[in-house]
């Protein structure tokens, strides 16, 4: 068994993060299986230097190890950046355009709804067309019909980047928060498009969240639940730990990312699904 955390450099790590990443740890501690850190930066309008220095320096602090890897900014733009993989996720797109599940499209988000690109033969090669897969009789939500693999810029999209990663590591324990389990079914879907891989082993833990006061997801432009500003608030850990209890109702106790994954799981079971 091997897993991963999968941070994500738009915004600064928020305790939802952690929550996930002190599951993940445990899990793969408790099968004795190694932790990768796969940062996902393929969105680069949206990554900042401050956000990745925010990734080691928060999980650092926090007391994670990984055996797979970046151990520094430097160290993951020099090897691990999702661009020195671009050949595998080009090599994806041409093996799906190949085998007939993709088709060009031109719409916008604002009328993606409405598309009709499906049946109109668009050429791949068109300047500033979206490659977008068939999801026909995949029965996923409305959100991720037919959901985009290749930006209009030409670089891959977030779904096809994640499941080609998994597979590349050889992950096979993924754990994410419910919000989540949509796109699981996606890259699912997804990975079965592909030539014969085992993506459809990997088991997944879709945890419940952390919300905010209002009952919203909590968001990376929060600030009052960033690692970040915690920390500066309070450098002891176990305060961050024991908010991370009291926010998902395990009480005061919980002073580590040990006690929290192992109180969080008493009451959510892993069960692999």
């Amino acid at each position: 068994m091997k897993s991963r955390l999968a941070p994500t450099p738009s915004g600064y790590l928020h305790i939802g993060n952690i929550l996930s990443f002190c599951l993940t740890d445990y899990l793969a501690r408790s099968y004795n299986a190694p932790l990768l850190l796969r940062i996902d930066d393929m969105d680069s309008d949206r990554v900042r230097p401050q956000y990745l220095e925010d990734i080691f320096s928060s999980l650092l602090w926090l007391g994670f190890h990984w055996e797979e890897g970046p151990i520094t900014v430097a160290d993951f733009e020099q090897q691990y950046s999702q661009r020195h993989r671009l050949p595998l996720y080009e090599k994806a797109l041409t093996d799906l355009r190949d085998s007939g599940c993709l088709f060009a499209c031109t719409c916008s988000r604002k009328t993606a709804d409405l598309c009709s690109c499906l049946t109109k033969g668009i050429s791949f090669e068109q300047p500033g067309v979206q490659w977008r897969i068939n999801t026909a009789g995949a029965g996923l939500s409305d959100s991720l019909n037919n959901f985009v693999v290749r930006k209009k810029d030409g670089m891959p999209a977030y779904q096809l980047c994640s499941v080609v990663d998994d597979l590349h590591f050889r992950v096979t324990l993924v754990v994410r928060g419910e919000d989540l389990r949509d796109s699981t079914r996606a890259q699912l879907f997804l990975a079965s498009r592909f030539p014969a891989n085992d993506f459809s082993g990997i088991l997944f833990f879709h945890h419940p969240l952390i919300l905010g006061a209002n009952g919203s997801k909590l968001s990376k432009s929060a600030g009052a639940t960033s690692v970040q500003y915690l920390r500066e608030k309070n450098p002891d850990r176990r305060d961050l730990f024991r908010l991370i209890g009291r926010s998902c109702g395990l009480g005061d106790a919980i002073d580590s990312k040990e006690a929290v994954a192992q109180a969080f799981l008493q009451s959510h079971p892993f069960t692999g699904s």
